[in-house]
C-alpha cells in the first residue's frame, strides 16, 4: 500500500497546511528572506541563512503534501469496521500478555490524540490488514517473530 489512506478529517487538515504553506507561510519567508539581505553580506549572514534554510524546509514539506494528496485515498468511514482496515480501531492482545493495545490502523498523518498510529506500510500493519476479531497474525518484529490476536475492531469516536 503506497498510497496514503486518510480519514476526512486528516485530508481535509492536510489540504489546509498546503494552502497556508503555499500562500501565507511563503510570503513570511520571503519577507524573512528580504530583511536579511537588508543587513548586508549574505555570505556570513546568520539571520539570512536561517531563513533560507526555512525556506527549503518549507518546500519539502510542500512537495511532501502535494505528492501525499495527490495519492491519496480518502477513507469511506461509513464502510469500515467488520476487518482491520486503514480508519479503524483495532485492540490487539500480544501472546504472552493480557493487556490490550489500541491503534489507529492508517497513515502516520493521521496525529491522534488519543491512540497511536499504526502504519499499514509496517509489518504489523501489513499482517493485520482484512483480519477480523479472533484472528491471529504472526509478524517479523525488529528482533523475533511474533504473535497478535485481534480482540476487537470498531470505528472511531
Amino acid at each position: 500500500m503506497s498510497e496514503p489512506h486518510l480519514s476526512p478529517r486528516a485530508h481535509a487538515r492536510l489540504k489546509a497546511e498546503l494552502e497556508e504553506r503555499t500562500t501565507t507561510r511563503r510570503r513570511e519567508l520571503s519577507l524573512w528572506i528580504e530583511r536579511a539581505r537588508e543587513h548586508g553580506d549574505i555570505s556570513e549572514n546568520a539571520d539570512y541563512d536561517a531563513a533560507k534554510n526555512e525556506q527549503g524546509h518549507n518546500e519539502a514539506r510542500v512537495r511532501q503534501l502535494e505528492a501525499m494528496l495527490k495519492n491519496a485515498i480518502v477513507i469511506d468511514s461509513s464502510t469500515a469496521g467488520d476487518v482491520v482496515e486503514p480508519g479503524t480501531l483495532v485492540d490487539l492482545r500480544y501472546e504472552d500478555d493480557d493487556d490490550l493495545v489500541t491503534y489507529l490502523v492508517g497513515s502516520i498523518e493521521e496525529r491522534h490524540e488519543k491512540y497511536d498510529v499504526l502504519s499499514t506500510n509496517s509489518p504489523l500493519g501489513q499482517a493485520l490488514l482484512g483480519k477480523a476479531p479472533d484472528a491471529t497474525v504472526t509478524y517479523q518484529g525488529p528482533k523475533r517473530e511474533m504473535s497478535v490476536t485481534v480482540v476487537a475492531v470498531r470505528l472511531p469516536d
